[in-house]
C-alpha cells in the first residue's frame, strides 16, 4: 500500500523566522491579509510582534480575534463573513490550535462555499480548492496545527467536537519561531508540550505507522522528553526544542493518523471545556496500558528515544512498563494532575465514550475497542 506524505510548501524554524512573512506574502503579490488570532494574544501583545511587521511594511490587515479557546460553528460562521467584509487576500494566522483551526476553517469555505455548513466539514470533506493561502505562526509547542491537514471545531449545541481532514488545508508556510512561544505560561507550555508528546507516541503506535513517519515521531520524543521540563521554565534551548520538537511530530501524526487517547480527549475539552494538552496528558498512560497488547513492542523504541535507561537490557514486558513510566514521570514534572477526578462525571460517561468511539481518531487506535471498553478506560480515572 502507497503511503501519502503532506507537509507545508515551505516552512521557518528558529528565533527571528517571522522576519520571513511579509517578504513571503509581497513577492506573490498578495495585498491585504485577514489576521486571525485569539484575544489573549492580542491583549499581551504577542500577535503585536507580527502585526508590527505589516506595519512598519505598510502592509494592509484587518484583525479577526472571535475565537474560543476550543473555536466553535459560530467562531468559523463570524470569521467568514469577517473575511468577506475586509476585502483580504490571504490569512495570517497566529496562535495555537484554536486559531489555526478556526483559519483553516475559514479559507477552506471562502474557496469552497458549498461547504458552507460548517458540520459538512466533518471527517474527509471532498473540497475541490485548496484554502486561501496561509502563513501559519505557532504561538504554542503543542498542536502542530501549522503542518497538519487536520482541524477540530466545537459543536456547542451537540456537546461534541469533530475533527476535519482535508489536505487542501494546510496552511503553504509555517513560521516556527521559539521567540513567539516565549510568553506562553507555564501551564500552557506544560499541557501543549503533552500534546505534542501525545502526538508522537499515538502517531507512532496508530495503525497508520511507516517508515517516514516513525523516523519523524522517534525524533519528535526525543526533542520533546529532552526540551520540555526547559521549556516549562522558559529556558531558551527549551523553547526552541520543542517548537521543533512539537513541529516533527505533526509532520508524522497528520499523515498517519492518531487513536484513541485523542478521540476520548475530544469529548472531555467539548464537554467540560478541559484544555486539550491536560486530557491528552492524562488520558495518555491510560491509552498506553490499553493498547500494550497489541503495539507494546513498539514501546521499547518510544522507552528509548525518551531516555529510559537500561531499556535494550529489558524484556519486553519490562520495557513496555518502564516507558509508560517515563510518560507518567514527565508529566507529573511538568505539574499535569495524575487523573480525571473533580473533572469527569459518572452521569456523562455514556455519552463521552459514545463520541469517542464514534471520533475520526479512534479507527487508528492498534488496538479495535468498543464503546464498553472506553467506559471502563474512562472510569478508571475517577
Amino acid at each position: 500500500m502507497a503511503n501519502r506524505i503532506v507537509l507545508n510548501t515551505i516552512s521557518y524554524h528558529g528565533k527571528g523566522a517571522i522576519e520571513n512573512i511579509v517578504p513571503e506574502l509581497t513577492k506573490r503579490g498578495y495585498k491585504k491579509a485577514f489576521v486571525c488570532s485569539d484575544p489573549d494574544l492580542i491583549k499581551f501583545g504577542v500577535t503585536g510582534k507580527v502585526t508590527a511587521l505589516l506595519d512598519a511594511a505598510g502592509f494592509a490587515y484587518d484583525v479577526y480575534s472571535n475565537i474560543k479557546p476550543n473555536p466553535t460553528i459560530e467562531n468559523v460562521q463570524t470569521g467568514v463573513e469577517a473575511f468577506k467584509a475586509s476585502a483580504a487576500d490571504c490569512i495570517v494566522t497566529i496562535g495555537g490550535g484554536s486559531a489555526m483551526d478556526t483559519a483553516k476553517a475559514i479559507g477552506i469555505i471562502i474557496n469552497n462555499p458549498e461547504f458552507a455548513d460548517v458540520r459538512s466539514l466533518e471527517g474527509v470533506a471532498p473540497t475541490k480548492n485548496h484554502a486561501v493561502f496561509t502563513i501559519a505562526v505557532p504561538t504554542t509547542a503543542g498542536t502542530a496545527a501549522e503542518v497538519t491537514i487536520n482541524y477540530v471545531i466545537t459543536d456547542v449545541e451537540k456537546k461534541r467536537k469533530f475533527v476535519c481532514v482535508d489536505t487542501n488545508d494546510i496552511p503553504e508556510i509555517a513560521v516556527v519561531d521559539p521567540d513567539m512561544m516565549s510568553s506562553m505560561p507555564k501551564g500552557l507550555t506544560a499541557s501543549t508540550g503533552m500534546d505534542a508528546l501525545t502526538h508522537a507516541i499515538e502517531g507512532y503506535i496508530t495503525k497508520g505507522a511507516c517508515a517516514i513517519s516513525d523516523m519523524f515521531h522517534l525524533e519528535a520524543i526525543r526533542l520533546i522528553s529532552a526540551n520540555l521540563r526547559g521549556a516549562v521554565q522558559n529556558t531558551p534551548e527549551g523553547r526552541e526544542g520543542m517548537a521543533l520538537g512539537q513541529y516533527i511530530a505533526g509532520m508524522g501524526f497528520s499523515n498517519v493518523g492518531l487513536g484513541i487517547v485523542h478521540s476520548m480527549a475530544h469529548g472531555l475539552s467539548a464537554l467540560y471545556d478541559t484544555p486539550h494538552g491536560v486530557a491528552c496528558a492524562i488520558l495518555l498512560p491510560v491509552g498506553l496500558e490499553y493498547n500494550k497488547t497489541v503495539a507494546g513492542e513498539r514501546y521499547r523504541a518510544v522507552g528509548k528515544a525518551m531516555g529510559v535507561e537500561g531499556i535494550d537490557a529489558m524484556t519486553s514486558e519490562e520495557a513496555a512498563d518502564a516507558t509508560i513510566a517515563a510518560v507518567k514521570q514527565l508529566s507529573a514534572d511538568v505539574g499535569i494532575a495524575p487523573n480525571l477526578k473533580g473533572i469527569l462525571k459518572e452521569e456523562d460517561i455514556q455519552f463521552l465514550s459514545e463520541s469517542a468511539f464514534a471520533d475520526a481518531c479512534c479507527p487508528g487506535n492498534p488496538r479495535d475497542t468498543s464503546v464498553e471498553e472506553i467506559k471502563a478506560l474512562y472510569r478508571s480515572q475517577m
